[in-house]
């Protein structure tokens, strides 16, 4: 259950990421109170987690997720680069969160 938790925590990381842009710097009330909201769900379920699998092999796995996801968004929402550096950088992230739940 603890690593259903941890991939929740991420997918909710991967959310709050995105919701960052829409306060245009904390200056509207609704986006900001939602990017709170996505932040404190997200360390909230990673927490949960932390309870059965180790600080950091679930903090790395959360950030690992957050970043793949806020990367992938990225490309596919605005239109952000992808190069070689990038799909490798990411095939190692993805590498590592494999490796970090079977190890």
């Amino acid at each position: 259950m603890s690593w259903v938790l941890l991939l929740l925590a991420g997918l909710v990381e991967i959310a709050w990421s995105q919701s960052i842009r829409p306060t245009e710097n904390f200056t509207r009330p609704v986006p900001t109170l939602v990017c709170f909201a996505l932040a404190a769900g997200a360390v909230w379920l990673l927490s949960k987690a932390m309870d059965d699998i180790p600080v950091g092999t679930a903090y790395a796995v959360f950030t690992g997720i957050g970043a793949v996801g806020a990367i992938t968004l990225g490309v596919v929402l605005n239109g952000d680069p992808l190069g070689a550096g990038r799909v490798t950088a990411l095939a190692l992230i993805v590498g590592g969160i494999v490796l970090a739940r079977l190890a």
